[in-house]
């Protein structure tokens, strides 16, 4: 990659640039966690998570657009003079439309968990949005919330009004990124809901180009979701997850770390169970049923 110029390097993608009109992203095998870059990278993750991406963003062509050219080597090629042989980008690699990006991270949550559930203990509310008392952990919520963040780069996003981000946007924007979003979601988690997974809430980015909204950067997969197994999910315990909960529960629970310093280096075998666990999200989301 030495003779492509790096323009960005993000916690797990690294952007190339293409020319004027595109951007190349290589999904990297980095990790991070409580907006920390893990020391240690899993194996084969990008492919995985580029695999993932591709998948819905055919999937939801219908819904929104996105920023998608070409994902095989061979095809990018027509486009950009790739140094190197096609292996070193097949399977982890997309050409995309450059866009302007919107600096908001667009969260939709159909379940309480995670730092909702934290919050809605403490005040009743997820984000600043009040839920009905006596909610358990990991309940269905009656509505999935659309809950955006500022975006960071680097360090901790932190959470925003809709309001908030509809005055920073042209105006209709942050409107119509609000419906986009809630219907990726719906879309998504009832096509999961069919092959065993429960999608407990994600993230999706967007982007502008030729005015338009456009889906960008990743979609529904472990890095940026939530998915439980539906077969062992019950209300009021910690679901067993095919995401990358796995790693912050055991940062949180054996690591001792502090969330401060700089985060330790995962054991083996949690490196193994988060490979296993990506794999298995993978079949389950992309194979045949």
């Amino acid at each position: 990659m030495a003779e492509l110029k790096l323009i960005h390097k993000g916690k797990v993608r690294d952007l190339y640039d293409a020319g004027e009109k595109y951007l190349l992203i290589v999904s990297s095998d980095r990790l991070s966690a409580f907006d920390f870059v893990l020391p240690t990278t899993i194996p084969r993750k990008g492919e995985m998570l580029n695999s993932i991406s591709a998948f819905w963003f055919k999937k939801t062509a219908g819904i929104i657009k996105n920023h998608i050219v070409a994902t095989d080597p061979a095809e990018i090629r027509k486009y950009l003079d790739l140094p190197g042989p096609d292996s070193d980008y097949a399977g982890r690699t997309m050409l995309v439309h450059r866009t302007k990006r919107v600096d908001f991270e667009c969260i939709v949550r159909g379940y309480i968990t995670g730092s909702g559930w934290k919050e809605y203990l403490k005040q009743g509310s997820v984000c600043g949005l009040k839920l009905p008392p006596g909610l358990k952990e990991a309940q269905k919520l009656p509505e999935p919330l659309f809950t955006p963040t500022s975006k960071a780069d680097q360090g901790h996003d932190e959470n925003v009004t809709f309001e908030e981000m509809a005055a920073a946007l042209k105006p209709g924007q942050a409107e119509e990124i609000k419906e986009k979003s809630l219907a990726l979601y719906k879309f998504a988690a009832a096509y999961l809901e069919r092959r065993g997974i429960l999608l407990a809430d994600t993230k999706f980015e967007f982007g502008v180009l030729g005015g338009e909204i456009i889906l960008i950067d990743e979609a529904l997969t472990p890095d940026s979701s939530r998915f439980w197994d539906k077969e062992l999910y019950k209300v009021g315990t910690s679901p067993a997850s095919y995401d990358k909960q796995y790693v912050r529960d055991w940062l949180e629970g054996q690591s001792g770390w502090d969330k401060i310093s700089p985060p330790p280096r995962l054991p083996e075998e949690v490196i193994k169970g988060t490979v296993a666990k990506y794999m298995e999200a993978m079949e389950k989301i992309t194979g045949d049923n």
